[in-house]
């Protein structure tokens, strides 16, 4: 986005479908569409982090007034929700799994674990019983962090983990990485602590679940229909998946949480049955923080070898990260792969090995948040480079620029498997640092040294993995009788603009208006299967089966209208939404096809991607602290993003923005905080300190398109590329300041009393 605040907004000549409805309240969201005859679910949470259960008395909470039901573990017969990806840890030992019980049966291990559920007439009347239904807890020992969960003598989760591992991962060249650090002139080493923070939705989760004799439907807030009805179907319920139905409408916003197919849906849909009527539930802001999945919640270690002039040799990672109490759908990946496919970044490092640690915690599940892994890699290289500068003397930028993958190199085959496809790195870091004003800072922070004020910058080059495996999509395509397109498509919007890319793109594949386009999504009857919108996919995914579906449609339509103007299918010519007959004026559009032969036209395509892509960018930040009171204020910020080719300005800068916004949030201030018996100390925003629009200065935001090569779009994704950028800019920004007085370490939150403290310990 440009800086000049009269553009904000701005929608470029292309207006979002969805402000309309959205600014005027008429959004559609879960808690909006209570079904008809509904009656209110609320949920008894265990109050201990971790316990035995050695019982549950519900009959005087059964017996109040308006309780239809209270369910427990030991009324259900249904299976669990078990962890969608497992991977194979050191020398091909398998990963620990556990389903997630739909309501705990033998032991609760964390705090708000759904232990039973209470239906009543009204949302009042479920309350009060819900306090009324009696637990017998045998309170065991907590291991709420992963610092505590590793410790010597710990407390287990699980007898079959031991050590509280739940996989033993590596990745890369063990040996070419020692042989690098033999022989390197330089190393440096870095030890982070990536704290927990909560994904905090404007929308909470919410549900409604119906039975009519025949079939489930569970209306939802997901990001993705399919997968939480594969899950629901195959693990918990053990039924064919045409026997439920999953709907969701508008949602306000996901973030990776509301990927998962939760415990709570399967305890609805079973209530639902039991009482023959529609069960409601919408989740309090409380419950968002004691059960939602949690994002995060790493400890970061990182050594760089360097040759004597100043080139990166080899790169050496070990993480340990805390995935609570069950592992979640994407725990696996979120902890390995997306780490180690952005360690190299942007950079030539020859060797790079590192080693991660899933450990169970008597925490929330942690599950994707944006960027899901990425940003921490980002964070960790970023901090290193910073570290190898002040250490040696060197520039940082300069550092930076002489390590940069050149154009030339591309395709770009990295340490991590992944072949880079484009990227000019040393021109996104030129704009930005001319974006930023990078040498007018020195005489910025004499004006703020003047005030008594602590002025820094921060600079970040990174590089993430967008597109998420499976590499494929599908697009079904159909023709209405009034020539309308229809697209189907197992994406889902949240809040990122989908309602107005998608018909943007299809119609300018198709050559027709914009109006004449329409999306279906959020209905498991009605959208193909496939993976929920993450990891930044839905542009080039989406788009590249939209494209061979239209491909498709149109090689259909001449056959058609061959065949209504009489003429071959290799005479018909296509354009601007109308076939015709070559050297004649007889033509024929969509209209007139879809009313003779609708079947015929419709198609269905799958596209498949070579690779993932490979978003990148550079992020500056600066920053003013006071050093009487340790207030952290961000007075500029710069970001030139290579998104691929841009389908919609203002929706890419919104996302951005919105990137830009979580990632400073963390440096800020979030910090999701369980005490050593297990209580959850941030459990309102009260406690947990979110980012406000002040807090925030005026982005000024550039592009730099190198288009991708994996797709027909030609984009690399926008979704999360703000946190990977802001994250490490913003810290990097902090310490330049507190610098001058000694200050060279300090973990997130870079909160007031964290800044204030550090420099008092520095005198």
């Amino acid at each position: 986005m440009s800086s000049d605040p009269t553009r904000f907004g701005s929608d470029h000549g292309m207006p979002r479908s969805e402000d309309d409805p959205l600014l005027t309240g008429r959004g559609r969201f879960t808690d909006d569409l209570r079904p008809p005859g509904h009656a209110h679910a609320a949920f008894v949470r265990s109050a201990l982090g971790h316990a035995k259960l050695r019982g549950i008395d519900a009959k005087g909470a059964a017996k109040m007034p308006g309780v239809l039901a209270v369910l427990t573990g030991a009324d259900l017969d249904l299976g669990g929700i078990p962890p969608g990806v497992l991977l194979p840890g050191r020398d091909g030992k398998p990963m620990f799994a556990t389903q997630m019980p739909v309501l705990a049966m033998d032991r609760v291990r964390y705090v708000g674990e759904a232990v039973a559920l209470v239906v009543a007439e009204t949302l009042a009347q479920a309350l009060d019983a819900v306090d009324a239904v009696q637990v017998d807890y045998a309170e065991l020992p907590v291991a709420s962090t992963v610092e505590r969960a590793l410790a010597k003598g710990a407390p287990l989760l699980y007898e079959a983990a031991p050590g509280n591992l739940a996989l033993d991962w590596e990745h890369g060249d063990a040996a070419a990485v020692d042989a690098a650090f033999r022989a390197a002139q330089h190393k440096v080493a870095v030890r982070l602590e990536d704290k927990r923070v909560a994904p905090s939705a404007l929308e909470p989760r919410a549900a409604s679940a119906a039975w009519d004799g025949r079939r489930y439907t569970l209306t939802v807030s997901t990001q993705g229909v399919a997968l939480v009805r594969k899950v629901l179907a195959e693990s918990v319920f053990k039924c064919p998946q045409e026997t439920i139905r999953v709907l969701t409408h508008d949602v306000g916003g996901g973030f990776g949480m509301k990927v998962q197919a939760y415990a709570e849906y399967a305890a609805l849909m079973a209530a639902a049955k039991k009482l023959g009527r529609p069960v409601h539930w919408c989740a309090t802001r409380l419950e968002s923080f004691l059960a939602d999945t949690h994002g995060r919640d790493g400890m970061l270690q990182g050594e760089l070898a360097l040759d004597a002039d100043g080139r990166f040799l080899a790169l050496r990672v070990r993480t340990q990260v805390g995935i609570g109490a069950y592992a979640s759908t994407y725990a696996a990946i979120v902890a390995t792969n997306n780490t180690k496919n952005c360690l190299s970044s942007v950079y030539r490092i020859p060797a790079i090995h590192t080693g991660v640690k899933m450990v169970l915690t008597n925490a929330a599940p942690l599950g994707p948040y944006r960027g899901a892994g990425r940003p921490e890699a980002i964070y960790l290289v970023e901090r290193l480079i910073d570290e190898a500068a002040r250490a040696g003397g060197i520039d940082r930028v300069e550092l930076r620029r002489k390590n940069l993958i050149p154009p030339s190199a591309m395709p770009y085959r990295a340490p991590s498997g992944q072949t880079y496809d484009s990227g000019e790195f040393e021109a996104v870091l030129d704009k930005a640092l001319g974006l930023a004003d990078w040498k007018g800072f020195a005489a910025r922070r004499n004006a703020s040294e003047a005030k008594g004020r602590l002025r820094g910058i921060g600079l970040c080059c990174f590089l993430e993995v967008a597109g998420g495996a499976p590499l494929s999509e599908v697009a079904d395509l159909r023709f209405e009788p009034d020539g309308t397109a229809v697209l189907r498509t197992g994406a889902q919007a949240m809040g990122q603009g989908q309602m107005t890319t998608l018909p943007l793109i299809l119609s300018k594949q198709l050559q027709v208006d914009v109006s004449k386009i329409r999306i279906i999504q959020g209905d498991s009857d009605e959208v193909p299967g496939g993976i929920p919108t993450v990891a930044s996919r839905s542009t080039m995914m989406v788009g590249g089966a939209m494209q061979l579906a239209a491909d498709e449609a149109i090689r259909k339509g001449k056959e058609v209208a061959g065949e209504l103007l009489e003429a071959a299918a290799v005479d018909i010519e296509y354009g601007k939404g109308e076939f015709r007959v070559a050297g004649t004026d007889r033509r024929v559009g969509w209209t007139a096809l879809a009313q003779k032969k609708a079947d015929a036209l419709k198609a269905v395509a799958t596209f498949t991607a070579p690779e993932m892509s490979f978003p990148n960018g550079c992020h500056v930040c600066e920053v003013e602290v006071d050093p009487d009171t340790g207030e952290v204020r961000v007075v500029g910020y710069a970001a030139v993003d290579d998104v691929g080719e841009v389908v919609h300005p203002t929706i890419v800068e919104g996302q951005i923005h919105g990137g830009v916004a979580q990632g400073l949030g963390q440096v800020l201030g979030e910090h999701v905080v369980y005490a050593e018996d297990g209580q959850l100390l941030t459990a309102s925003f009260m406690d947990y300190t979110m980012p406000r629009a002040d807090d925030l200065p005026m982005l000024a935001l550039g592009h730099h398109v190198a288009r991708c090569t994996t797709n027909p779009l030609g984009a690399k994704g926008a979704g999360e590329s703000g946190v990977a950028g802001s994250l490490p800019a913003g810290v990097n920004a902090v310490l330049d300041a507190l610098a001058s007085r000694g200050v060279t370490h300090l973990d997130m939150p870079m909160t007031p009393e964290r800044v204030w403290r550090a420099l008092q310990d520095k005198g």
